[in-house]
């Protein structure tokens, strides 16, 4: 069984689309597949599917301790299940860490060739978790200044977390990566290569196995809602800056045309590649299943799945430590993709504006959390 996780750095880039319809692709191929909505809180796909709203999904078997079997629903496509989430239960950052573990024990044993996982946009701790499962999983991105730094920066926080998985068991070399951390965010500006030269001289033995798990890890890239040929460069400059600055192989599996196809199939409540099979959309991905089914099953163990934790409730200050902390990745991340040529002057003006915005933002909801934290405080609750 091969799981694929499909994630995207925000949400808007089609990531459901492709989902839906590559599982579709595969069941045609003679394939068993299921589907997975984990989406929690934003869950939609069964709307891109065709499918009913669902009765009963991921969030059910959160909420009520049913059993998984029961959310596993038969769909009107060729070997294909679908698993629904539940847009009235809060994301996967909500649930405790012995649910999280439960959750990825049954992904991990559905009977089926490949089980795909539409993931959450962003990169909290457990959407990375999710598409480390799988030493393959795919990275949906626009052709835009903002799609295309948001998935470099995906991948860029996938690599971080796998950094710091290997080394939880290792005093010296978790010391060293906490310690850097605190040091003007120079984790996120030292490039991953340079990173690892220098875990080597404190911890060899944990660093060689940091060495291994990076070289099978080969993520895909999908690049949607093209134009132009040309736009394919940009998919080909994040390949190059993952490379170079990340020490990441990312294998570049192909495009999908915007097509006016896309948004009648979703009215008429049916995948794109069941509403109009000859389509471009639809052709671009059958390609991608094709890739998929010659591509080797390769779920190698990435150390992912013992380094579930709950996450504690975060103050105001951890929050605030965190947005700088986000921005100075960015920042990072953005500079890795100047170096590549990604982006023009234009594309970087708007972009940096972007960002600080972003940060601005940020701080105005931090505000406000801390003076709704005092007043719960000064009224005797227990925050």
């Amino acid at each position: 069984m091969q799981i694929i996780p499909v994630a995207s750095g925000k949400g808007g880039v089609g990531k459901s689309l492709l989902s839906a319809n590559l599982a579709i692709a595969l069941g045609q191929a003679g394939k068993k597949v299921v589907l997975v909505d984990l989406d929690l809180g934003a869950s939609n796909l069964h709307l891109v599917l065709g499918q009913s709203s669902p009765k009963s999904g991921i969030g059910t078997w959160i909420a009520d301790n049913t059993d998984f079997e029961d959310i596993v629903t038969i769909t009107d496509y060729e070997n294909v299940d679908f698993i629904a989430g539940d847009s009235e239960i809060p994301g996967l950052s909500a649930l405790t860490a012995d649910r999280k573990k439960k959750l990825i024990s049954k992904l991990q044993s559905i009977d089926a060739d490949y089980v795909i996982l539409d993931l959450g946009a962003g990169t909290h701790s457990i959407i990375l978790e999710m598409f480390l499962l799988s030493s393959q999983g795919i990275i949906v991105s626009a052709p835009t200044v903002t799609s295309t730094l948001n998935a470099y920066l995906f991948l860029k926080n996938a690599v971080f977390k796998l950094i710091s998985t290997t080394f939880k068991d290792d005093p010296k070399g978790k010391n060293w990566l906490k310690n850097l951390k605190k040091t003007s965010h120079s984790m996120q500006r030292l490039y991953i290569p340079k990173l690892i030269e220098e875990l080597e001289k404190i911890s060899p033995e944990t660093t060689k196995t940091l060495k291994e798990r990076l070289q099978k890890f080969c993520p895909r890239l999908i690049l949607n809602m093209i134009d132009d040929p040309k736009d394919t460069d940009k998919a080909l400059k994040i390949r190059r800056s993952c490379n170079q600055y990340l020490g990441l192989n990312v294998e570049y599996m192909g495009v999908m045309y915007r097509d006016a196809y896309q948004d009648k199939a979703l009215a008429s409540r049916l995948p794109v590649i069941i509403y109009k099979p000859k389509s471009i959309i639809s052709q671009g991905i059958y390609r991608i299943a094709e890739k998929v089914i010659a591509t080797e099953n390769q779920n190698y163990d990435l150390g992912i799945t013992d380094d579930i934790e709950a996450d504690a409730a975060a103050s105001f200050d951890v929050i605030a430590e965190e947005a700088e902390e986000d921005y100075a990745l960015k920042m990072a991340s953005l500079q890795d993709l100047i170096g590549s040529g990604t982006f023009s002057t234009g594309e970087l003006t708007e972009m940096i504006k972007t960002i600080q915005y972003e940060l601005t933002q940020v701080k105005k909801e931090n505000l406000l959390l801390k003076s709704k934290l005092v007043k719960a405080a000064n009224q005797g609750f227990k925050v």
